[in-house]
C-alpha cells in the first residue's frame, strides 16, 4: 500500500529560530506512530505541519495524497481527512456534546440533523460518553471533554489521526480514560501519529517510535528502543522521564 504521510527533508523556521532540520519520515496506513522528544525537539511543530496548521519553508510532505508543499494544496480537503486532536479540548461551550459532534458533519459534509444525530449517536458510545449527549463542556471533566474532541474527530471518518501531547493537562485517572480511546482506536485500525510524553503506553500501542531531539528525527524504532536506546541522547531522555 501506498504510505499515507510521506515527509522528506523538511525544514521549519520561526523567524531566526530553525525548529525543523530536515526531517523524514514515512507513514503507513495503519500503523500507529509514537513520536517523543524534550519540549523544544519539533514533534509538536512536525505534527501541526502534517495538517498544514503550520508552513514550512522548504521539503515535501506529502499526506492522504495531499502536497502540502504546493501553494495551491486543497485545505479543507486535506482537514477533511486528517483529524487532529489537542492538549486543549478546543469545544465551543455555548454548544452541547452532541451538537459540538455534528457541528462540522452539517457546516462541511452538509449531513442534515437526523444524519448527524445519528452518527453523533455512535461515535460518542464509541468513547463510552453517550449519556452526556445533551451536556455542555463545562458540566463534563477534563477526560471527558477531551473524549468529546476526539469523538469530533472520529465522527468526520479520517484516514489520519493526529493527536498532540492530548494527555498533558489530565491526572493520572483521566489520562488513562482518554488512553484507552486512543488504544481501542489503534486495534480497530485507524492510522495514528501521536506526540505523548506517556512512555509505557507509547510503548504498548504503537509500532514505531520516532525519538526527535534538536529539530531532527534522531532515533527510530520499535518499542525497544525504549529499553535499549542506541544513541546516548534518548538515553539521557528516557532517565528523565
Amino acid at each position: 500500500m501506498s504510505p499515507i504521510v510521506e515527509i522528506k527533508d523538511v525544514y521549519k523556521n520561526f523567524g531566526h529560530l530553525e525548529v525543523l532540520k530536515g526531517i523524514d519520515l514515512t507513514v503507513h496506513p495503519s500503523e500507529v506512530i509514537a513520536i517523543i522528544g524534550q519540549s523544544g525537539s519539533g514533534k509538536s511543530t512536525a505534527l501541526r505541519c502534517m495538517d498544514r496548521l503550520e508552513t514550512f519553508q522548504s521539503g515535501e510532505m506529502i499526506v492522504c495524497g495531499h502536497k502540502l508543499h504546493s501553494p495551491d494544496v486543497d485545505l479543507a480537503a486535506l482537514r477533511r481527512d486528517v483529524g487532529i486532536v489537542f492538549q486543549s479540548y478546543n469545544l465551543f461551550p455555548h454548544l452541547t456534546v452532541e451538537q459540538n459532534v455534528t457541528l462540522a458533519l452539517r457546516l462541511v459534509k452538509k449531513w442534515n440533523h437526523s444524519e448527524a444525530s445519528a452518527l453523533a449517536v455512535k461515535v460518542l458510545s464509541t468513547v463510552g460518553l453517550s449519556e452526556k449527549l445533551d451536556a455542555y463542556p463545562e458540566q463534563l471533566s477534563g477526560g471527558q471533554q477531551q473524549r468529546v474532541a476526539i469523538a469530533r474527530s472520529m465522527a468526520m471518518d479520517p484516514k489520519l489521526m493526529l493527536f498532540d501531547e492530548v494527555t498533558s493537562a489530565l491526572d493520572p485517572k483521566l489520562t488513562g480514560e482518554v488512553l484507552r480511546v486512543i488504544e481501542q482506536l489503534a486495534r480497530d485500525g485507524m492510522t495514528m501519529i501521536l506526540v505523548t510524553h506517556e512512555m509505557k503506553f507509547a510503548a504498548r500501542v504503537a509500532d514505531r517510535i520516532i525519538f526527535m531531539h534538536a529539530g531532527r528525527v534522531h532515533e527510530t524504532g520499535g518499542p525497544e528502543i525504549l529499553t535499549t536506546p542506541q544513541t546516548p541522547e534518548l538515553a539521557d531522555f528516557i532517565k528523565e522521564v
